[in-house]
């Protein structure tokens, strides 16, 4: 069984490889949930429906959110009303939000994405890293701002400083965490290529994630978010360097704090060093499915060689 933990554009994309190369049963994909947030009155999870949407093979491949094909018609009739409009909610994208808050009073987040994901026909388990309300705060030299607000509404343009991550303190795993990491069958544990600081990090500072990791007897094998020192997609490059970790394999190595037993780098970085994880290097960007299922083939052979 294989532990995967995802978030944004990058994380959906290989998630999507590996469930295209193991049954249902073999794969349990965990999902950033920080940056969650209360929208129009709706509960938006935009990473969960990254991850849901290309599993479904609905997502917009070209913008890699979102449904492909989406109308706006809803957005449309937003703006000419005078309401908030920086948060584009398509109009079947809306019905996500709608359906999800709606069944909030009596269910928990697990539950309802497994409702959703099983709707979209998903056979695969997809589950929050949360059930409890975590939220991401950036702390950038604009002052501290929400989320969503600095990386939609700000585009990332604020530099950024610190991060926190409010309600993590009491937050619990979800059950399908805890499961996977206590499962004996758990052969790997795979850090998708998502942003480190703003996917990976809220999932790795849930209580006793962390320690259960450092007691971990499977192999911790990240796929670099980075090729050539740039992000594939997002602000992740920016974000590194503004708090002065390199954008590398090896800058990667150390922001993860000795988590990780390997990395799988592109092989314009063939000549990273990093001490303390063995690397695999091959082409790592995903132009489409056929990359997917290749870089999910090649990251769990070279988790097994290191298990």
């Amino acid at each position: 069984m294989i532990l995967a933990l995802a978030g944004g554009v990058g994380g959906a994309r290989l998630a999507n490889g590996l469930a295209a190369i193991l049954p249902p049963e073999q794969l349990m994909i965990v999902v950033n949930t920080g940056d969650d947030f209360e929208h129009l009155g709706l509960l938006v999870c935009p990473d969960l429906d990254t991850v849901c949407y290309t599993l479904a093979g609905i997502n917009n491949p070209a913008q890699g959110w979102g449904i492909e094909g989406e109308s706006w018609a809803f957005m449309d009739a937003l703006g000419r009303l005078g309401g908030d409009t920086w948060f584009s909610l398509g109009d079947r994208d809306l019905a996500t939000h709608i359906t999800r808050t709606g069944m909030l009073g009596q269910n928990s987040l697990s539950r309802i994405t497994a409702h959703l994901a099983s709707s979209l026909g998903i056979a695969h388990r997809i589950a929050p890293m949360s059930d409890d309300r975590v939220r991401s705060i950036v702390n950038t030299d604009e002052g501290e701002l929400a989320f969503q607000h600095y990386f939609v509404r700000r585009r990332a343009e604020p530099r950024f400083r610190t991060i926190r991550f409010d309600g993590i303190e009491v937050a619990k795993p979800s059950p399908a965490l805890l499961q996977a990491l206590d499962d004996p069958a758990l052969e790997a544990i795979i850090l998708c290529p998502s942003n480190p600081v703003l996917s990976i990090a809220p999932i790795l500072a849930l209580p006793s994630i962390r320690a259960r990791l450092d007691a971990r007897k499977v192999p911790v094998v990240a796929v670099s978010p980075f090729i050539g020192g740039k992000a594939v997609k997002g602000p992740a490059a920016k974000i590194m360097a503004e708090i002065d970790v390199a954008p590398t394999a090896a800058g990667l190595a150390d922001y993860y704090g000795g988590v990780l037993d390997g990395i799988v780098v592109d092989r314009v970085d063939a000549g990273d060093d990093v001490a303390s994880a063995k690397l695999y290097v091959t082409d790592t960007l995903m132009r489409g499915r056929d990359d997917q299922r290749r870089l999910a083939a090649e990251t769990l052979a070279f988790a097994r060689t290191i298990g």
